[in-house]
């Protein structure tokens, strides 16, 4: 199963805006239960979308630059990257389906 990869303020602009394909970012915390509820979402669709869809997370404490430059207030927040813009947002534990939604609009 693809591995998400744990992204930083220090390597968000070469991994996520510079990437040469879309990327989905899951803005998270260790103490946020919605964001360990939707974790294992996020991983499956690592695995399913991997080759499409660069799939990553950021850990808000220990970078809390890039949270805040985009506006991020709660999380969990998910943000979908194309051609290094935002092109959509989730706020909140949600469904699969929701997830999956996103990641087809960038396919």
């Amino acid at each position: 199963m693809a591995e998400v990869a744990e992204i930083t303020d220090q390597n968000f602009e070469t991994e996520v805006l510079n990437s040469d394909k879309p990327v989905v970012v899951d803005f998270w915390a260790e103490w946020c239960a919605p964001c360990r509820a939707i974790a294992p979402i996020i991983q499956e669709l690592a695995g399913t979308h991997g080759d499409s869809v660069k799939i990553v997370k950021m850990n808000v404490d220990d970078s809390p630059a890039t949270p805040g430059k985009y506006g991020v207030r709660a999380i969990p927040t998910v943000l979908a990257f194309q051609g290094g813009q935002v092109v959509e947002q989730l706020q909140g534990a949600r469904p699969k389906s929701a997830f999956e939604e996103m990641i087809q609009k960038l396919i």
